[in-house]
């Protein structure tokens, strides 16, 4: 068991999907969280609080925007005024857009870039002052298996996290000799409200059933034919954590069912 009990995390694109799973892995252990992400405040108010009851950490939001530099500095900033600390980082927040690079929006391409790459930059810069005050952090990039492959049509997304994983071992190797480490998740298809667009999509344009559409996006690329959910993934963050993993450094761990494998 990891034990994160005295430690806080922020976590970024948390109010649903992958990020909010991460964040209750963490609060499991004990670690206080910083959420983000958009919704509506009576739902947010109301997941700080019951995430609150059920693990008996404190948590709070934050709605910055992740395509603003200095929204993210502040709200590192608040994280650190908070709980006068912060030991985890998980930069999750990402968009998606689907277009033929030719016919690409330029103003969509800057946004997922903005989103998906810079803010990784931006909330890991803000992060490591502190980090390195007090001789311990964890910096966990969410990339995906479209850091390490491609498909088409996703030029932005697979860009951006290319440069995500890059960014991870950039990261780690500067901060090789203290006791703060960078790492990337890779996950392959997780059943997101980010992945259930791209399902109704497919299911709209191929005249099939949702469920029929999410087997044939799932037997496209995943082996397993089944989705990664957000628990694996949070389970992984944490292991991330331990002393364990102390000296795993600028790795990208997959988590795709046997994608990559092909």
């Amino acid at each position: 068991m990891t034990n994160l009990k005295g430690k806080a995390a922020l976590v970024t694109g948390s109010t649903s999907g992958i990020g909010l799973g991460i964040a209750r892995q963490l609060a499991g252990q004990g670690a206080d969280l910083m959420l983000n992400g958009f919704g509506d405040a009576a739902y947010i108010a109301d997941l700080c609080q019951s995430l609150s009851a059920e693990f008996g950490v404190r948590v709070a939001h934050n709605g910055a925007d992740m395509s603003k530099p200095e929204e993210i500095e502040a709200m590192v900033a608040a994280t650190e005024a908070a709980y006068g600390r912060l030991d985890v980082l998980v930069n999750n927040a990402g968009i998606q857009h689907v277009a033929p690079v030719d016919a690409f929006p330029v103003e969509r391409w800057d946004a997922v870039i903005a989103i998906n790459l810079s803010a990784v930059f931006h909330g890991t810069r803000a992060a490591l002052p502190g980090m390195k005050a007090r001789g311990w952090g964890r910096v966990i990039n969410i990339a995906s298996v479209h850091g390490l492959v491609a498909s088409v049509n996703k030029s932005a997304y697979v860009a951006a996290k290319h440069g995500v994983i890059g960014l991870t071992k950039v990261t780690a190797l500067e901060l090789a000799e203290t006791n703060i480490t960078c790492n990337a998740i890779c996950p392959g298809w997780v059943l997101t409200p980010l992945v259930q667009k791209q399902i109704d999509a497919l299911a709209a344009s191929r005249n099939l059933s949702v469920e029929e559409a999410g087997r044939e996006l799932l037997s496209e690329k995943q082996p397993s034919k089944s989705f990664v959910t957000p628990e694996q993934l949070g389970e992984l963050a944490v292991f991330l954590c331990s002393d364990a993993a102390g000296n795993m450094r600028g790795v990208a761990l997959t988590m795709d069912g046997g994608w990559t494998a092909q």
